[in-house]
C-alpha cells in the first residue's frame, strides 16, 4: 500500500510538472506583439581541397578535361534572415529590379548577406581559389599512391593553372524564396 501511494504521488507530480512546460497556441494578434532576436550569423575560415574535378563528354566523339588540386581558402562571414514581402519588394524597387513571374510578390524571402562593414587588415585572408593543373583526357584519380598533378604532368599536356586571389565578397546579398 505504501508503494502504491508513493507511485501515485510521483505520477501526480510528473503530470503537474509536464503541464507547466506545455506549449500553448497564440493568436496572430498576440504573436505580433512578440519581439526577439532573429537571423543567424555564420563565420568560416575555409580550407577546402579537391583532388580532381573531371568533366566527361559522353557523346560518340567523347573526351574529358580534368582540374587538379582545387583549393579554396580564406575567411567568409554571412548573415541569414527571413524578411517579409514588403521589405523585399522595397529592396527590389530601390534597385529597379522587376523579377516578373519568378517572384510572386507576397512570400517571405530568405536573405543571405555578406556584411560590407567587415574590416580586413590583411587582404591575404580574403577568399582565394586556385587550380594547380588543367589537363585533357585521362583518369588520374586512380593513380595508386601518386600525386594527381604529377601523374597528369607525365601523361598529357597542360592548359596551365588558374588562380583567383583576394576575392572580396563584402556587400554581396542573395535571396531565396519558394515558388
Amino acid at each position: 500500500m505504501k508503494l502504491f501511494k508513493k507511485t501515485l504521488l510521483a505520477a501526480a507530480l510528473s503530470t503537474a510538472a509536464a503541464g507547466a512546460f506545455a506549449m500553448t497556441p497564440m493568436q496572430d494578434e498576440n504573436l505580433a506583439q512578440v519581439s526577439g532576436q532573429d537571423g543567424v550569423s555564420i563565420g568560416a575560415n575555409l580550407n577546402v581541397n579537391i583532388g580532381e574535378f573531371k568533366y566527361t563528354d559522353t557523346d560518340a566523339a567523347g573526351g574529358s578535361i580534368s582540374f587538379y588540386n582545387i583549393k579554396t581558402t580564406g575567411l567568409i562571414a554571412a548573415t541569414l534572415d527571413v524578411i517579409n514581402s514588403t521589405t523585399y519588394n522595397a529592396i527590389l524597387a530601390g534597385v529597379g529590379v522587376n523579377l516578373g513571374a519568378m517572384y510572386n510578390g507576397v512570400s517571405d524571402v530568405v536573405q543571405i548577406a555578406i556584411p560590407a562593414d567587415i574590416t580586413v587588415a590583411d587582404k591575404r585572408v580574403l577568399l582565394s581559389q586556385s587550380i594547380a593543373a588543367v589537363k585533357m583526357g585521362g583518369n588520374y584519380s586512380t593513380a595508386a599512391g601518386a600525386d594527381l598533378v604529377q601523374a597528369a604532368n607525365n601523361l598529357n599536356p597542360s592548359f596551365g593553372s588558374f588562380a583567383m586571389n583576394q576575392i572580396d565578397l563584402r556587400g554581396t546579398t542573395a535571396w531565396i524564396w519558394a515558388h
